[in-house]
């Protein structure tokens, strides 16, 4: 079979080109074309027609590659056939050392199960402790504001009663200077009368805010609370003493005939604050 590899040399042409005798020696076949991932027969074969070979010198040269890597194998075997001979003999007694690891990782895993047990333990505890912690904050708390609401309660009931007993002594001793001294002394009675009022009235609207703020205190705690439902007869009585006193300034209002619209804004200012409007509505009637 003397066909060429190259057919287009072979197709006509000069005599001399049909003398192989001259044409160089082939290369040799290399590895690495073998070793390409994206290796494809037909494309490398195709790529040597420019080797100037004979199909059957082209047979032979990868024939002798086949036989050449087949016996790369078979020395490869030979060469580590003894190690897998001991290859059996190198895992005697493999399964005991397996079934020793397998004993350590279950006492590890029961371990780790028991450490995690204890923390989720520790944790239900810290959790409860946290909450025991903030329901007594939480009641701390209530106490402080139950403490500052007695307190500042007792402080407006004796705020009031001071002021009733100066508005007493104030009255006794102007009645009695207005039984033995003639009218110059009444005059300057009067004149004190009205700074006397002027000043009530700015002391009753101090208590009157002082009273809003304490029902809103009670409010935030809730009148369902025991303290609570038992200040509201406090409460209560200390409201009618301010609404008594304000009635008192009223009438030392109608007394006089200064500043009069001026201080029964003030009165109406405090009754509002107070939530009073049907004694607002009274009293502007009163002067109408």
């Amino acid at each position: 079979m003397s066909q060429l590899f190259d057919l287009e040399g072979s197709l006509g042409g000069d005599p001399d080109d049909e003398n192989h005798d001259n044409l160089p020696y082939p290369e040799a076949l290399l590895r690495s074309d073998f070793l390409s991932p994206d290796f494809d027969a037909s494309k490398y074969l195709s790529s040597l027609s420019d080797r100037h070979q004979t199909l059957e010198d082209l047979q032979s040269d990868l024939k002798e590659r086949s036989q050449f890597l087949s016996k790369e194998l078979l020395d490869l075997v030979n060469s580590n056939y003894e190690q897998f001979l001991n290859l059996g003999s190198n895992l005697k007694g493999g399964e005991e050392k397996l079934e020793d690891i397998r004993v350590g990782l279950l006492g590890f895993k029961s371990g780790v199960l028991d450490t995690r047990s204890k923390i989720q333990a520790k944790k239900n505890n810290i959790e409860r402790l946290l909450c025991v912690k903030g329901n007594i904050n939480r009641q701390i708390a209530l106490g402080r504001k139950l403490l500052e609401i007695d307190m500042r309660l007792e402080e407006l009931e004796d705020r009031l009663t001071s002021m009733s007993l100066g508005q007493i002594i104030n009255g006794t001793f102007e009645g009695h200077k207005t039984d033995n001294i003639g009218e110059k002394i009444r005059k300057d009675e009067n004149r004190t009368e009205n700074r006397i009022s002027v000043m009530s009235l700015e002391n009753l609207h101090w208590l009157a805010r002082d009273f809003c703020s304490i029902e809103g205190l009670m409010a935030e705690i809730g009148t369902d609370n025991p303290f609570i439902t038992a200040q509201k007869a406090r409460m209560i009585r200390t409201k009618n003493e301010i609404f008594v006193n304000l009635r008192k300034a009223l009438i030392q209002i109608k007394m006089t005939e200064e500043d009069v619209k001026a201080r029964i804004l003030k009165l109406l200012v405090i009754y509002q604050e107070l939530g009073a409007a049907n004694e607002a509505i009274s009293i502007l009637r009163e002067f109408q």
